[in-house]
């Protein structure tokens, strides 16, 4: 791998502002990467290699013109972008059949503010249909593979980003994440990931788009492969656009403030329902025993509000209203789920078995009101339990029962993503963190949680934990 190729964006900035390295050199660099690794993980599903490079002369151009300390904060350092969400003149499917062919017509706000601050798009990434599973699998693009094992899961729906920012292809890569679509991927493939506080970034452009409640648990954010990405990343995204109504104007400190002496760390190492591996739960005791070692205050805990984290989650979304999931699938038709079942069952349906089994499930809530009434109730508790428990300090938490599974295995058991999901409808900011690899060579990790607008909190806990366990680890087979 080009040592260029192992770099974070900011350190990419400054070599290309000092002139000690061009913009064309960096986007060459990654370019060649993915050639190189996409046959095997199929995460990179459009590219514009040749739009980059000319925008990559563009931005050494600008560097010879301007004062190289007035560029932008990621000028000329490429990235990539998951395919739901719109980047000009590229696929915007979001896995779904009926929109094959469907191309963005302007840019995501998002990427609009990327491109502004310098970033450079070699390409849009791989999803789940409709980005609703934790496997990035659909009919448009195929399945995506894990850098690190490619008989394992990439994650979704952001599966494509996390490879190839896991591969070493991207330095950084646009997400999005409503129950874990974020953090998965940047678990399952070693690097770090943000959800931002809910309502922190716009999420304006994306396919499907948020509506109502859910623009504040549907939130996009950043996979990088160096911590000290997350945070100026962030900044460039954040705000209202005057467009998305659940977008809110938050302000975001700095992670130097958060001093590691003296902070409150709690961590809960299950949730009292989904059993998590042994491996991952040592390399949790290992990071909370380092915090300790750098003075924080670590205590475990339980909260037994958790235990009821996927109908919580569930009920809250479902009381957001707007389009169903049914609705979506049949591009504006509800599909009729039990019917596409057995098409899928003949091999004759455009849709994936997760996507159609959702829409069936998606029914339950409505014929139990009853019941979604007590989830949402058992949401505000939990929502005060939780903030109890963080404080002003952070939370480390499971991302998930265990590491990259095999393809095909989250079908059952379905709900060992309860873990990232609670997090989104109680709109808390969470960073997954990498925590090195397993004895099969499989990335280990931790979720860092934090209350409502701490994102810098949750970031500086990564960035300790990236300086004591190394962070992100090349794939060594790739």
């Amino acid at each position: 791998m080009d040592p260029l190729c192992t770099l974070s964006a900011t350190r990419l900035a400054a070599l290309i502002r000092a002139g000690e390295v061009s913009s064309r050199e960096v986007v060459e660099a990654h370019v060649a990467r993915a050639r190189a690794v996409n046959p095997t993980l199929n995460a990179l599903v459009a590219d514009r290699f040749e739009a980059a490079r000319r925008e990559a002369d563009a931005a050494d151009e600008r560097r010879r013109r301007e004062d190289p300390a007035a560029l932008p904060r990621f000028h000329g350092v490429p990235c990539t972008v998951k395919e739901s969400i719109a980047l000009v003149g590229m696929p915007h499917t979001s896995g779904l059949v009926a929109r094959k062919g469907v191309v963005a017509a302007e840019d995501a706000t998002t990427v609009a503010r990327l491109r502004a601050a310098g970033a450079i798009p070699i390409g849009v990434t791989n999803v789940s249909e409709l980005c609703m599973w934790m496997e990035s699998n659909n009919r448009v693009y195929g399945r995506s593979n894990n850098p690190y094992d490619p008989s394992r899961i990439v994650g979704g729906s952001s599966g494509g980003e996390g490879a190839m920012v896991g591969a070493g292809a991207s330095p950084i890569g646009l997400g999005a994440d409503v129950g874990g679509s974020i953090r998965l991927p940047a678990f399952f493939n070693g690097v770090f990931g943000h959800k931002p506080t809910g309502g922190l970034v716009p999420g304006t452009g994306h396919f499907p788009a948020p509506e109502n409640d859910t623009q504040r648990y549907n939130t996009t954010g950043p996979l990088c492969r160096r911590a000290e990405d997350l945070m100026p990343f962030l900044r460039v995204v954040a705000g209202p656009d005057g467009r998305e109504a659940g977008c809110r104007a938050i302000p975001l400190r700095d992670p130097a403030e958060v001093a590691i002496a003296g902070l409150r760390v709690t961590t809960i190492e299950d949730n009292g329902t989904t059993p998590v591996s042994e491996d991952l739960r040592a390399a949790q005791r290992r990071a909370a025993g380092a915090l300790a070692a750098a003075g924080a205050v670590v205590r475990a805990a339980a909260v037994d509000g958790l235990r009821r984290s996927i109908e919580v989650w569930a009920a809250m979304l479902d009381a957001s209203g707007g389009k169903t999931f049914a609705e979506l699938l049949g591009n504006g038709t509800p599909i009729r789920a039990g019917r596409e079942l057995l098409r899928w069952a003949a091999r004759r349906s455009p849709h994936t078995l997760p996507a159609i089994m959702l829409a069936l499930l998606e029914k339950v809530p409505k014929l139990l009101p009853g019941r979604r009434d007590q989830g949402l109730a058992a949401g505000r508790a939990l929502k005060e339990e939780l903030a109890a428990v963080i404080g002003d300090g952070v939370l480390l938490y499971p991302s998930y029962a265990e590491v990259a599974p095999r393809h095909h295995a989250p079908l059952w058991p379905p709900m060992n993503w309860a873990y990232t999901a609670v997090i989104n409808v109680m709109e808390l900011p969470s960073t997954q963190v990498p925590l090195g690899l397993d004895a099969r060579g499989l990335p280990l990790g931790v979720q860092v949680v934090a209350a409502p607008g701490c994102d810098h909190r949750t970031i500086a806990v990564a960035m300790e934990l990236e300086r004591r366990f190394g962070g992100w680890v090349p794939p060594p087979g790739l």
